[in-house]
C-alpha cells in the first residue's frame, strides 16, 4: 500500500511539471527571439527606411530629373524617399531644410550643399542623432560624410570642358570668359580649377578676361552677364559656363546678338534645355550625365548605407551601371560625361 501511494505521488508530480511546461510554451507562442529585449527596429522587423535627398534647390530641370530618379529608386527598393530643398540656391535655407529632416528622424540625409562650410554644424548635429550623412552632386565637408556620390571624375570633366571649348572655337588662342553658378559651389569650383589648369598647361594662348562670374543658378542672370561680357569684350571667342542653367543663358545672349560661329559656348547643360540652342549653333556643346541615374544611385547607396553595406569598386547598380569606388572607400564615381550635340540631343529624355 505504501509502495502504491508513493507511485501515485510521483505520477502527480510529473503531470504537474508537464502542465507547467505547456503553459510556458503557450505564453511565449508568437514572440520573437528578442521580444522585450528593447532592441531597435530594423528593416528586417518591418520598419521602412526614410531617406532624405536634399538638392541645392528645387524647381530647375536638372534637380527635377534627379528627383524622378530618386523616387523611382524608392519605389523599386521599398524605401520612403523625401526629396526636399530650398527654393533658391541659398545655404541658410538649406540648413533649415536639414533641421526639419532631423526632427522627422530620417535614417539618411544625402545633401548637395550650396556652401559646404555652412552646412557642417547642422550635419554634425544630424550625425549625433544617429542619422547617416552622405553628399551627392556636390561634396560636403569630408569629415562629416560617410559616403560621397559624384557624377564623374572631376579632373577628367574639368579638363574635357577646356578641350571641348578649344575644339569648338577652332583655335587655341584668344579671349575667353568663365560663368559659374554660385561662387561657393564646391563641385563647380573643382571643375573650374581643373579647366583652368588644363588651359595653363596645354593652351597658354587662351586669355581669361576676368575671374569666374557668378550667375546665382539663374538663366536670366547668365543671359544678362553674357550680354555685358559681349559688350565689354568685342573680341571674345569663347565662354565656359558651369551649372545647368548658365550655358542656356549664355547661349540665349549669343543667339540674340547673332554671334553663332563667332563666340563658342560650352558648358554643363541638359539636352532637353539645350536642343534649340544646339540646333542654331548658339550653344556649341553641352556636357553632363544623366541626373535621373544620379538620383537613383544616391538612394540605392543610401539604403545600403543604412543597412550597414558599403559600395565596392565595379559594383553593378540596377538602372545605373558599374560604379567606381576610389581608394578612400567612400567616394563613388558614377561614370564618364556625355556630350550632347544637335545630332544626338533628341535621344535623351531629360
Amino acid at each position: 500500500m505504501k509502495k502504491f501511494s508513493g507511485m501515485m505521488v510521483s505520477l502527480v508530480m510529473v503531470f504537474a511539471l508537464i502542465l507547467s511546461a505547456c503553459g510556458s510554451k503557450n505564453e511565449n507562442a508568437g514572440a520573437s527571439p528578442d521580444a522585450g529585449s528593447g532592441a531597435p527596429s530594423s528593416p528586417a522587423s518591418g520598419k521602412k527606411l526614410k531617406i532624405a535627398v536634399v538638392p541645392k534647390l528645387i524647381g530647375i530641370p536638372y534637380f527635377n530629373a534627379s528627383e524622378t530618379g530618386a523616387k523611382k529608386a524608392g519605389a523599386d527598393l521599398g524605401v520612403d524617399v523625401i526629396y526636399t530643398g530650398p527654393t533658391q540656391g541659398d545655404a541658410a535655407q538649406q540648413v533649415k531644410v536639414i533641421e526639419d529632416l532631423i526632427s522627422q528622424k530620417v535614417d539618411v540625409i544625402a545633401v548637395a550643399p550650396n556652401d559646404p562650410a555652412s552646412l557642417t554644424p547642422v550635419l554634425k548635429r544630424a550625425k549625433e542623432q544617429g542619422i547617416k550623412i552622405m553628399d551627392w552632386d556636390t561634396p560636403a565637408d569630408p569629415s562629416v560624410v560617410e559616403l560621397s556620390v559624384q557624377q564623374i571624375d572631376n579632373e577628367v570633366f574639368g579638363r574635357t570642358i577646356t578641350d571641348k571649348l578649344v575644339e569648338k572655337m577652332g583655335t587655341d588662342t584668344g579671349e575667353v570668359a568663365l560663368l559659374t553658378g554660385g561662387l561657393s559651389a564646391a563641385n563647380l569650383n573643382t571643375w573650374i580649377d581643373w579647366a583652368q589648369k588644363q588651359a595653363a598647361e596645354k593652351y597658354p594662348g587662351l586669355k581669361f578676361v576676368s575671374d569666374k562670374i557668378a550667375t546665382d543658378e539663374k538663366q536670366q542672370v547668365a543671359y544678362q552677364k553674357t550680354l555685358d561680357l559681349l559688350k565689354a569684350y568685342p573680341n571674345l571667342k569663347g565662354i565656359m559656363a558651369y551649372s545647368t542653367v548658365a550655358p542656356i543663358g549664355a547661349a540665349q545672349a549669343v543667339q540674340e546678338k547673332g554671334l553663332q560661329g563667332k563666340v563658342a559656348v560650352v558648358g554643363t547643360a541638359l539636352p532637353t534645355d539645350s536642343k534649340p540652342y544646339l540646333a542654331d549653333g548658339s550653344l556649341s556643346s553641352a556636357l553632363l550625365w544623366d541626373p535621373g541615374a544620379l538620383g537613383y544611385l544616391t538612394v540605392a547607396l543610401a539604403k545600403d548605407l543604412a543597412e550597414g553595406k558599403l559600395p565596392t569598386d565595379g559594383q553593378e547598380v540596377p538602372n545605373v551601371g558599374k560604379i567606381t569606388v576610389k581608394s578612400d572607400n567612400k567616394t563613388v564615381v558614377m561614370g564618364p560625361p556625355t556630350e550632347f550635340t544637335k545630332e544626338n540631343a533628341d535621344q535623351y529624355p531629360f
